[in-house]
């Protein structure tokens, strides 16, 4: 059974990926994990938490594949920037992988 904290920390991961689904980040961007943070926290000032939700709903809705796949996107980016080794400055592939710093 899961713990009090365990579900807290479930709901926060939710609420990221729900807002960043709601974000304009997109894989063309090469997204690093600065920039997940950034528009994590953008989108959830422009929008709130319940925003993001009813955009992420409304998309299934009106482009249940497009937003399948997004969210797909959406949650291996997440995991990635969540990672101890991806600094603000690590680009992630999107799969998952923390690919390393940008080049200056």
């Amino acid at each position: 059974m899961a713990t009090t904290a365990q579900l807290a920390m479930t709901r926060l991961d939710a609420a990221r990926c729900e807002a960043l689904f709601a974000s304009s980040l997109q894989p063309c961007d090469a997204p690093t994990a600065g920039m997940v943070a950034a528009a994590v926290s953008r989108t959830v000032r422009q929008f709130g938490a319940a925003g993001c939700a009813g955009r992420m709903a409304q998309e299934f809705g009106d482009h249940p594949d497009a937003a399948a796949r997004r969210m797909r996107w959406v949650r291996q980016l997440a995991q990635a920037a969540a990672r101890p080794q991806a600094g603000p400055g690590t680009r992630l592939d999107g799969r998952g992988v923390a690919m390393g710093p940008v080049a200056a």
